[in-house]
């Protein structure tokens, strides 16, 4: 971190210009709003500046001597850090709270997964005012904890605790899970929609707009591809006949999807009954950051499109994914099609803040994400990783668990520090009119 400020902040301009620039060029008031909202704190920064995180690791911060030929090419999902994790019901009708949004998921180093993840911690810890021994120590549990359920999974599963779910929960990931359990269908619907007429539709106001004919004409047509994609599994989770009731777009959706177009759709659900029909979304997907510093054409060649690459390593990372995940495209751009589901909880940092409770989900967490880096290779495509990644990750770090956990502990110390000063000088850079383009 030698940089002078000066040479930083033209860098930080460069990276988020060749990531952002294209679309800042077609809607610059989303990526204002977008801005806005990364410069409110620099852990808002650094969930919306993946692509300078990556550029970093391709930089000053690159070296590893944990990554060789197969734990460079692992199944990752892409941005992980601790707002990634919640609730989602899975194909198999049961509650589990993993990571989530896998946008950005491709094929690569094992560890950037982890030493993102380990930076947010960091940012996390010094907002909650913690001391450096404390956020050391809550890395350091995250990191043995990741290892000792990946090494459990690759020893045959017998010792594995497994998917975190309302059976073996407890402390804050079993109220997220019982909250979620709460939520309904009705109360989704209730949210999104209107009943007029005897028929439901969606509700218009902020970000929710109508479309004309073509354009509703074009995303059936999509719609209609999509259904192809669904695995022979989710057969039974389809809707009555696939019948569309009501299309609309819908603008300012996250942080990480400024300026991209987003289309919902109402569907008849298994029955006519009006209380279980389904909500799922259509977006564009886009170019990972992380894609952009991996130079492996064997992955790149092996996507369709975006929206197929995001389907994929979705269906990869996550066991017994989303029944309605699927892909198609839209005026010949990439898209990815899930339900919006009325089960989804986010874990609220906010309400844990004591180092015994951040310890314990940390605990979790580390579970969580060596279920995710051992899953892909059953659920994955064997042909582009066709390894088992835990046992390749288990022999990389072999018995130098204290060596791997010091190093994630430095790096969040580090790039903790980094995303800190980015952040001052990324809300200099904006306030005085220095991000071209907006």
């Amino acid at each position: 971190m030698t940089d002078s400020p000066e040479k930083r902040s033209a860098f930080i301009v460069d990276v988020l210009t060749e990531e952002f620039g294209a679309s800042m060029a077609v809607d610059p008031a989303a990526f204002r709003r977008k801005f806005r909202k990364m410069a409110a704190s620099p852990f808002a920064f650094y969930r919306g500046s993946a692509s300078l995180f990556y550029a970093d690791q391709r930089g000053d911060f690159a070296g590893d001597r944990y990554l060789d030929d197969r734990t460079s090419r692992v199944w990752i999902h892409g941005d992980l850090h601790a707002e990634n994790f919640g609730t989602y019901m899975n194909a198999s009708g049961r509650l589990v709270f993993n990571v989530n949004d896998f946008d950005e998921a491709y094929v690569g180093p094992f560890t950037w997964d982890l030493k993102r993840l380990a930076a947010s911690v960091a940012l996390l810890g010094y907002a909650k005012a913690l001391s450096d021994r404390v956020i050391g120590d809550l890395v350091t549990g995250f990191a043995r904890s990741y290892l000792a359920e990946l090494r459990a999974i690759a020893a045959g599963g017998d010792d594995a605790i497994g998917s975190i779910t309302l059976e073996n929960a407890d402390g804050v990931l079993r109220r997220v899970l019982q909250q979620a359990r709460l939520n309904t269908r009705v109360d989704l619907l209730a949210a999104q929609t209107t009943v007029d007429n005897y028929e439901r539709r969606f509700s218009l106001g902020d970000g929710v707009h109508e479309i004309d004919a073509a354009t509703r004409e074009q995303v059936c047509a999509a719609f209609a591809d999509y259904l192809d994609t669904l695995p022979e599994s989710t057969t039974r989770h389809r809707p009555l006949a696939a019948g569309i009731k009501d299309v609309v777009l819908r603008k300012g959706v996250g942080i990480g999807s400024a300026g991209l177009p987003s289309y919902n759709l109402l569907l008849e659900g298994h029955t006519e009954a009006l209380e279980n029909d389904v909500v799922i979304y259509m977006k564009q997907a886009q170019v990972p950051a992380v894609a952009r510093h991996i130079d492996d054409e064997r992955v790149r060649s092996y996507f369709r499109h975006q929206g197929h690459r995001t389907a994929e390593s979705q269906r990869a990372l996550q066991a017994h994914a989303d029944p309605w995940l699927g892909f198609t495209e839209l005026d010949g751009v990439g898209q990815l099609v899930a339900e919006v589901s009325p089960y989804a909880a986010d874990l609220d940092w906010a309400d844990v803040n004591e180092p015994e409770e951040l310890a314990g989900v940390l605990t979790d967490l580390g579970r969580a994400v060596a279920r995710m880096h051992s899953v892909a290779d059953d659920e994955s495509s064997h042909d582009l990783v066709d390894y088992s990644t835990e046992e390749s990750i288990v022999a990389a770090v072999a018995t130098d668990d204290d060596g791997f956990t010091g190093y994630l502990v430095d790096f969040a110390h580090r790039y903790g520090i980094r995303a800190r000063e980015d952040h001052q000088l990324f809300v200099d850079l904006f306030r005085n009119g220095r991000l071209p383009g907006i």
